[in-house]
């Protein structure tokens, strides 16, 4: 791997994307993507297979501590996790293959497989920022109420997101906690790290479903030292969620993922293509 600018400034950013979710639980699944995509010319649907692998390694190391803790709800994540291994892994082996190379063309420009990927994941990014910028109230007083289990909207929900992570490769922890503290009735703390548990768990396995594909095509050396940059921020990020707010930090980085959203967007349609040339 030749070390230019970009690649250089890709490194960093791999261990931002371990920070984040050290510090917030979640998030750095929505940089892994642009990162590859931008920073290392990696094709963007190669990009969301390595995604799986990096945020699915750094998630089930980040879940390690908050299991010690008793921050990991093992009932739910099965109940979530199931339904949502399921649909990755079929989203991964049977959908993605599936999809053709260039879906339509608009006024003589192409559609292709790879922008269509890139534009979903960027509306993903914005729906992710809203997430993490609105105010939380909501979600704290969902844990005052008694433990009750809404199982068809958990299986549908881990359905859901299950597939979404197949097609973009983020992890969709934006996602999974709110539906933990508002179906689950789990109290945020439990509700993050049981989202790391489900995320690891449903992005690695998912990740199996590329290895029988595409293994030859797999830069393996940039895929370990991506993810060893990323699962070291993990160990930052936990020990700086110690000395900073959480609350305000997520909503700094939510504002950065909306402007990172609008960015993609706004370059994969005025010049698609253009990120690996």
């Amino acid at each position: 791997m030749t070390l230019d600018l970009l690649s250089i400034f890709g490194l960093l950013s791999s261990v931002l994307i371990g920070v984040s979710l050290g510090l917030i639980g979640g998030g750095g699944s929505i940089l892994t993507v642009p990162v590859l995509v931008y920073l290392f010319h990696i094709d963007p649907v190669l990009a969301t297979a390595y995604s799986l692998f990096i945020v699915g390694l750094s998630s089930l190391v980040g879940a390690f501590p908050k299991y010690r803790l008793g921050q990991i709800d093992l009932k739910t994540a099965l109940v979530f996790g199931i339904p949502s291994i399921i649909a990755v892994f079929l989203t991964r082996k049977i959908l993605v293959p599936a999809i053709p190379a260039t879906l339509f063309e608009i006024a003589g420009v192409s559609v292709t497989k790879a922008l269509a990927m890139m534009i979903l994941f960027a509306m993903l990014m914005v729906a992710a920022s809203v997430s993490m910028i609105r105010d939380q109230k909501k979600e704290a007083q969902a844990t005052d109420e008694p433990r009750v289990f809404n199982y068809p909207m958990i299986l549908l929900e881990g359905s859901v997101v299950g597939v979404l992570t197949g097609l973009v490769g983020a992890g969709g922890g934006f996602l999974i906690i709110p539906a933990l503290v508002m179906l689950s009735k789990l109290p945020m703390k439990q509700a993050v790290g049981t989202s790391l548990l489900i995320i690891g768990a449903k992005s690695l396995i998912g990740f199996t479903g590329d290895v029988m594909e595409n293994y030859e095509q797999m830069n393996w050396t940039l895929l370990l030292l991506v993810t060893a940059l990323a699962i070291a921020g993990i160990f930052v990020g936990n020990q700086l969620s110690k000395k900073i707010d959480g609350s305000v930090l997520k909503k700094g980085f939510g504002w950065f993922v909306l402007a990172m959203g609008f960015y993609i967007i706004t370059k994969e349609l005025l010049f698609p293509g253009a990120a690996n040339h």
